[in-house]
């Protein structure tokens, strides 16, 4: 009679387990998903403060990988919230207005191209992800990221004692902080078109970049910034040839170090003029 109910509770925890597990991976198997359904299946879970995150900003030559992390609320969505990269400009501008205004909280983190060099344009994107997560306010316990990884705890250690030791918060004190000393993440491949929240992430986070990349074309006018914001194009790959890297090119990825082992040196470029 024991093994029999030991057998009937296998059946059934694995019953369980798998309904559960089609459940997780439904979104990610090309099922239709309805906004704030991942999210939903967080706050069900007994997850207390969700947050989307996303990064922008991998592929190109230069300039900063820029990441996004916002928290709406529980059943708040807007239907025209999409991955950015299928949105126009005009579109992802207007949305961005109404993600600030509506969310609980969003943040960003930007890591510059000396950073990128030094330890590889994944890591420094998930470095941006971790930097993003440290300023969040409320402190979400769980994350769902875009892609198939997670951030490294070692990253978010460094932003937990930040969160520790710049706003006093004792992560090991249940009553002041009802989240763990870590939060749990979801990476999900194309996040930005399953997730509404790393959707949102998105559209923060390519708008944010977009603006730094047009300030940096008024610096570095040359290299035409404003218009394929460090991508490259042939317009980009053409100026590159003509003018060499500039400060903000990344110098480990492969034109651009082929043209510093060329001999092409960063440019003296002088700042536009005031007025």
């Amino acid at each position: 009679m024991i093994i029999f109910y030991l057998q009937l509770g296998f059946l059934l925890a694995k019953r369980t387990f798998m309904k559960s597990s089609k459940m997780w991976l439904s979104a990610e198997m090309g099922r239709s998903v309805q906004p704030g359904e991942i999210e939903e299946e967080g706050y069900l879970s007994g997850f207390k403060c969700i947050a989307g995150v996303d990064e922008v900003g991998r592929g190109p030559l230069a300039g900063p990988v820029v990441a996004a992390a916002v928290i709406l609320p529980r059943g708040v969505y807007h239907s025209e919230i999409k991955d950015s990269k299928l949105l126009s400009p005009n579109k992802r501008e207007k949305l961005v207005a109404w993600i600030k205004k509506s969310a609980i909280a969003w943040e960003l983190g930007v890591v510059g191209p000396e950073e990128i060099d030094r330890i590889n344009i994944l890591k420094a994107s998930l470095l941006a992800m971790a930097l993003a997560y440290r300023h969040l306010d409320p402190v979400p316990d769980y994350l769902l990221i875009d892609g198939p990884q997670k951030i490294p705890v070692e990253f978010l250690k460094d932003e937990v004692r930040r969160i520790r030791d710049e706003r006093g918060v004792d992560f090991n004190s249940a009553s002041r902080l009802p989240t763990p000393a870590f939060p749990s993440q979801r990476a999900i491949k194309k996040g930005d078109r399953l997730s509404h929240s790393i959707a949102a992430a998105s559209i923060v986070a390519k708008v944010t970049r977009d603006q730094i990349m047009v300030e940096y074309d008024r610096i570095f006018p040359e290299y035409g910034f404003g218009q394929h914001k460090g991508y490259g194009s042939p317009i980009h790959l053409s100026a590159l040839s003509r003018y060499g890297p500039s400060p903000i090119h990344r110098k480990s990825f492969k034109p651009v170090r082929d043209h510093l082992l060329n001999g092409k040196k960063f440019p003296q470029i002088n700042p536009p003029r005031e007025g």
